[in-house]
């Protein structure tokens, strides 16, 4: 964490806990005053969702097709709240909303994974700063037909030696002998998306290698309906969309056999959020930080997406972050803090994917 970040919560858990020795006091009872003392000053203090009726203008987003439900759940609230400023979600995937955000095109990206090197390099060079904020943890479902009574769990090298740019893979069987020798349809997300950079990263070991011989789509709701179609299909996305579909496919459960004794893991809203499950991940928006300084409507968007961020992520069968952070961020971004929000999150230095 920043100095500047830490200085500034330690001052706001300083000022209403009373003295050094009450805040480093260890039992548990003085922690939940802590805790609690500490929401009371930020949620009182900032007046989030006092913003005037007044406000107009415009915000356009791109990005995640994976981030998109969230976003497009916060925008059409906000819009109710402020019906004078019209908020734009694209869903042109990660990497294709990145390649708009880093020429200054778009107010804020949605993204399932973090910024990579080579967008941050192009960034600095058109003069884009950027404001990194995660809003919620996904897990990405690997998911076959609901007719498929075979497959129940597979592990992270079966799925690399089915997805490897050299795969010599072409029926189940030759995944497990046992299995029918038919064709496995496979479905995925196309190159543009974070979810395939997440997935060839974390399963094939090398970001963005993977075979081309699949039937790829930005839109997750194509690769539901194609999955659901296809009697020996395999896919891949966001547990929302599983969520949002489970009477139409069967979720796989995975196992990371690379961990001595592991076993198999089905995706669901515990072990998410405790990382237990092999392909969980933090999700984000990327936001225009001279835009956020300058547009009153995007700075506005921004805080009411971190005020009703847990709310609007479980609505929309996404995993939220913890109450605390929520608050931290916006208090961090009030004072002027616009870096470090990922260390709030206490998830960042785990392998999660692409960086």
């Amino acid at each position: 964490m920043s100095l500047n970040l830490f200085t500034v919560l330690l001052c706001i858990a300083m000022l209403f806990i009373g003295g050094f020795a009450g805040f480093f006091m260890s039992s548990s009872s003085s922690g939940q005053a802590v805790a609690t003392t500490v929401t009371f000053y930020i949620t009182e203090t900032i007046g989030i969702g006092t913003s005037t009726a007044q406000l107009s203008g415009s915000v356009e987003i791109d990005g995640s097709s994976t981030v998109y439900p969230i976003t497009e759940a916060v925008a059409e609230e906000f819009m109710k709240l402020h019906p004078n400023v019209r908020v734009t979600v694209g869903i042109s995937g990660t990497g294709g909303g990145f390649k708009r955000f880093v020429s200054g095109e778009t107010d804020i990206n949605d993204a399932s994974r973090p910024i990579l090197k080579t967008e941050a390099e192009t960034a600095a060079k058109n003069g884009v700063g950027w404001i990194e904020i995660p809003i919620a943890i996904d897990g990405l479902a690997v998911v076959v037909n609901p007719e498929n009574d075979f497959v129940d769990c597979l592990t992270i090298s079966e799925l690399r030696e089915i997805w490897r740019p050299d795969s010599s893979v072409k029926f189940w069987s030759d995944v497990r002998p046992e299995w029918p020798k038919e064709p496995i349809r496979l479905y995925g997300p196309g190159p543009d998306s974070g979810t395939f950079d997440y997935f060839t990263e974390r399963v094939v070991g090398k970001l963005k290698s993977s075979r081309t011989d699949y039937v790829a789509s930005e839109d997750d709701n194509v690769l539901v309906a194609s999955v659901e179609s296809e009697k020996y299909a395999l896919g891949y996305f966001g547990y929302a969309y599983y969520v949002n579909n489970k009477d139409r496919l069967k979720v796989v459960k995975i196992r990371d056999d690379a961990v001595p004794s592991s076993e198999c893991i089905l995706p669901d809203e515990e072990t998410i959020t405790t990382f237990t499950y092999p392909l969980a991940r933090p999700l984000f928006i990327y936001v225009n930080r001279e835009k956020f300084e300058k547009k009153t409507e995007l700075r506005e968007f921004v805080y009411f997406y971190l005020e009703n961020g847990a709310n609007i992520v479980k609505t929309v069968h996404y995993v939220p972050l913890s109450d605390n952070y929520y608050r931290l961020a916006i208090a961090a971004l009030k004072s002027g803090i616009t870096n470090g929000l990922y260390e709030l999150t206490l998830i960042k230095g785990k392998d999660l994917g692409p960086s």
